[in-house]
């Protein structure tokens, strides 16, 4: 069961990622706007307008791009949490500002920001949380990059009792039927998704 789990999972993989590479120039472009303004708003609306720790992260080639976002909570006055990958799948963090600097990560096809590294409990204390798929259903099922990092980092949260507001960035057209993406024990359900042309709310989700 899981390894049919595992082939339907990468064969969505593959063919989300074939159809990231056929993406212009001008469309990265717009896409960025659009999770810019509307990530933006929403997690204005978790923290009730005021400044707060926000997780993000880097979209790095074809993915959707989060630097316009990033750049957009810090202006707003938000402290900006980027991850770093460490061994055993888990995440390390560190604030970001304008002058930081990226290096590529030694565990995954990433860029990660330099500087000091903060613990999960840090991330812990965030306000609201962006976090990376490749598709998404309506049942809040999804399918990351492979890694398994956010995997983990949401189950370190769900076991400390965190519930902190989140969703997972995709394009549009990664939003899938419910039940399209399997579900082992070990994924975690979303409850939101943002995308270029809006936050989406979903059935699913923690």
């Amino acid at each position: 069961m899981l390894q049919e789990s595992n082939t339907i999972k990468d064969g969505i993989r593959a063919a989300h990622r074939r159809r990231r590479a056929t993406l212009t120039p001008g469309q990265l472009e717009a896409a960025g706007a659009g999770l810019a303004l509307h990530g933006e708003a929403w997690a204005g609306s978790v923290t009730g307008g005021r400044p707060a720790t926000v997780c993000v992260y880097l979209g790095v080639g074809q993915e959707p791009p989060t630097l316009p976002l990033i750049a957009a909570l810090y202006g707003s006055g938000h402290k900006v949490l980027l991850p770093v990958c460490e061994p055993g799948r888990e995440l390390s963090w560190v604030f970001w500002a304008p002058e930081v600097g990226f290096s590529r990560s030694k565990y995954a096809p990433i860029l990660e920001p330099d500087g000091p590294r903060c613990g999960p409990d840090v991330a812990g204390e965030a306000q609201a949380l962006f976090i990376p798929a490749t598709a998404v259903d309506l049942t809040g099922n999804r399918i990351g990059q492979g890694g398994g990092y956010y995997d983990k980092f949401l189950g370190h949260l769900a076991t400390a009792g965190k519930h902190i507001p989140l969703a997972a960035v995709i394009y549009d057209g990664e939003l899938l039927p419910g039940g399209s993406i399997p579900a082992e024990e070990f994924d975690r359900p979303v409850p939101a998704v943002l995308l270029p042309s809006g936050l989406q709310r979903l059935d699913g989700g923690i």
